[in-house]
């Protein structure tokens, strides 16, 4: 089950509740009494995932088995060297 926040508009109060998803969106302010005083507010998830696993850096890291392919060697004009210029590697 969710943990909803709830504020009044009326008199500012805030609460937390435990309840099901199809819980309703406004409901009667305990405090102050208004009758559809207490609106849901958007929060943030309140959950983490913890550990290693596919959802953890999955996006900023390379995978261990890829490698990054060998840049090539700039060519200076020359057969890759085989003039024997001193551009040779």
């Amino acid at each position: 089950m969710p943990l909803y926040e709830y504020r009044c508009e009326a008199c500012g109060q805030s609460e937390e509740k435990l309840e099901g998803l199809s819980a309703p969106l406004v409901h009667a302010c305990p405090a102050c009494g208004a009758a559809e005083g207490m609106t849901r507010q958007v929060s943030a998830a309140a959950f983490t995932l913890a550990g290693g696993g596919w959802y953890k850096g999955a996006a900023k890291e390379p995978a261990a088995s890829a490698t990054a392919p060998e840049a090539p060697k700039p060519s200076h004009g020359c057969a890759a060297g085989a003039c024997g210029c001193p551009h040779a590697s």
